[in-house]
């Protein structure tokens, strides 16, 4: 394998998870500063991102299979070029319909990313364990830094500035991308460097429908928390926030912030102890902290948000692990399209599940009893996993979702 080219995959396969999510999660911040603009309710305006949400996830079994059959390389150009015109368009919208269309298109080409460039991270990595573990924290510092880079140039610029910027970078990185498949500096590799036992078919079975219950609860716990927590800081942390746009999405990066490290205490986790347990206990310890939140504000509020997404964070490693062992090789980004078709996709239920309750309540008390019941789903459904008796052939730490 050309090991020049093997490098540069990686590095684009970093830069694309760093890029789907900072794209993804511009708008819940930009919103706040749209509802003194649009004489549409902040439920109403959420909504917006609705179509974009779901295409998000829904668009990700397609992606793989293009991946698998055509060319992660190729792929992976459209997945920047796409992103970056399509927030740009964004950017430029004029009104509701233009932002719907607009957010639509972020999430139509941001459903490349997940199924395609993680099999491609894996199939150009020689240490499958680290790059993965590496692959997650990218994605999370994306996750991180969205709210504050929405809530600075919104408030510094305007929220136009807050597409237009990282589209335009978006878009200089698919550029680059093609010209470097075209000169064949980045090339195609025809077999992973680290092949994996096939699993037995009744494991597989098994792992599939429990995998299926947790990962679509997951997805929508994620999708709800990312969403609300810009408005939740705006409404909870006054005091701290100084109720602007910076101040909110400011602390909501903080919150994100824990995945830039805890991924890899997930990985070292799984890597030593049965990755079915791992999965399982953290959700556990999850229940508590989401039922906790209820009614908590200011630093109390905020300590408990990032203990949940430290333990969603510490679940992921162990989730992405149990995925890749109970999935043969030849389907790996399709076995990833369909995660991300219910973790990205389904669970995108969780947009209007926030826009509901806060239009109806005026506060999110009732969004955590609902998560919180959903954690507990999740505890229920794990436990019937199969028993993992030996040590795990990889516990590779899962990208963001």
């Amino acid at each position: 394998m050309n090991k020049r080219s093997a490098r540069l995959a990686l590095v684009f396969a970093n830069a694309g998870h760093v890029t789907t999510h900072l794209l993804m999660l511009l708008y819940p911040t930009v919103v706040l500063a749209l509802e003194k603009r649009f004489t549409l309710s902040y439920g109403e305006l959420m909504l917006l991102s609705l179509p974009g949400t779901v295409l998000y996830g829904a668009g990700a079994l397609p992606a793989g299979i293009l991946g698998d059959r055509w060319s992660a390389e190729r792929m992976m150009v459209l997945f920047y070029v796409g992103s970056g015109l399509a927030a740009i368009a964004t950017g430029l919208a004029t009104g509701p319909l233009g932002l719907a269309i607009g957010l639509g298109a972020i999430g139509l080409f941001g459903s490349i990313y997940h199924p395609v460039g993680i099999a491609w991270l894996v199939r150009n990595a020689e240490n499958r364990g680290r790059i993965l573990g590496w692959n997650g924290i990218f994605g999370s510092i994306g996750v991180g830094i969205a709210p504050a880079t929405a809530g600075a140039l919104t408030q510094w610029i305007d929220w136009r500035a807050a597409f237009l910027v990282p589209g335009a970078a978006a878009l200089v990185l698919g550029l680059a991308l093609a010209l470097l498949v075209r000169q064949g500096a980045v090339a195609a590799s025809e077999t992973d460097l680290k092949p994996q036992p096939e699993p037995r078919r009744g494991e597989v079975m098994r792992a599939f429908f429990a995998l299926s219950v947790t990962m679509l609860a997951a997805g929508i716990i994620y999708q709800s928390m990312t969403v609300a927590l810009p408005k939740l800081f705006e409404q909870r942390l006054g005091e701290l926030t100084a109720d602007g746009t910076l101040g909110a999405g400011g602390f909501a990066s903080l919150v994100f912030a824990e995945g830039m490290f805890i991924p890899l205490i997930g990985g070292w986790l799984a890597d030593r102890y049965s990755l079915k347990w791992v999965y399982v206990g953290s959700w556990l310890l999850a229940v508590p902290a989401l039922l906790v939140s209820l009614h908590l504000a200011e630093l109390p509020l905020f300590a408990a948000t990032v203990v949940v997404f430290s333990l969603m964070s510490l679940s992921t490693p162990a989730e992405n692990a149990l995925l890749v062992r109970y999935t043969p090789g030849r389907w790996r980004a399709t076995a990833f399209g369909a995660k991300f078709v219910l973790s990205l996709g389904v669970s995108a239920l969780g947009l209007p599940l926030v826009a509901f309750i806060f239009d109806r309540t005026g506060d999110f008390a009732w969004l955590f009893l609902v998560l919180g019941a959903l954690a507990t789903a999740i505890v229920a459904a794990g436990a019937f996993l199969p028993r993992d008796g030996e040590r795990a052939p990889e516990a590779a730490a899962a990208p963001a979702e």
